[in-house]
Parts: structure tokens; sequence; C-alpha cells
């Protein structure tokens, strides 16, 4: 009887799985345009107490949005009065919304990533998660790889697409 072996796991293929690199991330949005009298004007006053009431508990650990939807126009100090109130509890805070929030988290940890240890090995980028991952950290990766890796390709280690190899 012949023996079954696994040729991908006698291959040395390293696989590099994006959606494990940041963790379970808790990304929050505060649109400003809940806060506009009749839909269009900020009164700082009234905006100055409701951020002094609010209770910022929910926002403990996340990485938050501060935008507004609409067209009205809101001063910048309004944004930075939000920032001031989450700065003590909050991962980080930006000027932005759910998806440029999540390509920062991933393009801040594939910079802090130690990449050595793929050193002149093979490795394959899953790509069949959990779809949370953007594409900018698909590039990223693949930026960062090529410093240090002997192959890269896409996929799972079975069934994957050369990317780039070292020549």
């Amino acid at each position: 009887m012949e023996v079954i072996r696994n040729k991908v796991a006698e291959s040395g293929i390293q696989v590099f799985n994006l959606d494990d690199l940041i963790g379970a991330v808790v990304i929050k949005e505060i649109d400003l345009a809940a806060y506009l009298y009749g839909g269009f004007v900020l009164r700082e006053k009234e905006f100055r107490q409701t951020l002094k009431e609010k209770d910022w508990a929910d926002f403990g650990n996340a990485h938050v949005g501060v935008f507004c939807s609409t067209d009205a126009i809101i001063p910048t100090w309004a944004y930075m009065l939000v920032a001031a109130q989450l700065e003590q509890i909050s991962a980080s805070i930006s000027f932005a919304k759910s998806p440029e929030i999540r390509n920062r988290v991933y393009q801040d940890a594939l910079r802090k990533f130690d990449w050595s240890i793929y050193s002149d090995r093979i490795v394959v980028i899953k790509g069949c998660g959990t779809g949370a991952v953007p594409t900018s950290a698909y590039v990223e990766a693949t930026t960062q790889l090529q410093r240090v890796a002997r192959k890269i390709m896409f996929g799972e280690p079975c069934s994957s697409v050369p990317v780039w190899r070292k020549k």
C-alpha cells in the first residue's frame, strides 16, 4: 500500500494570513451630522454641553472615525473637541470613515511587523479569509515581503497564484 504524502506540508511554504495580523479590531464612527441644529448649523454651546454629557465608554479601545455625512460646513474645532474627549480612551482617532480606518490599522500593523521570519522563504499570502482585509493590506504585504522572501504567492498552499519571485 502506497503512503500518502502531503507535498504541501513538505514544501516548506509559509502562510501569511492577514486576518490574523490585527486580531479583533473595533471600529466606531461619530457622525457630526447628528449634532447639527436644523441639519445645517453646529451651535457651539449646545455641542460642548452634549459632548460633556455623552457617555464615551462605548468608544473604549476602539479606533474611532469622526466625520460629517452632510454638506454642512463644520468648523475644525468641532472635530478637535471630539478628539479631545476620546484621546484617553480610544485606540486611535481619525478624521475618516470605517474603511479608511481599517486601512490605517492594517498599514500600521504591517509596517511594525517583523518580516525577517520570511527571509528567503516561499510565502503564500492567504486569500480566503473573512473578507474584512482591505486590498491595500495585500499590496503592502507584497511590498514588504519582496524585501525578504524568495517567492510570493496568493491563495492557499494547495492552490495558489504566483505573484513574484526573486531573480
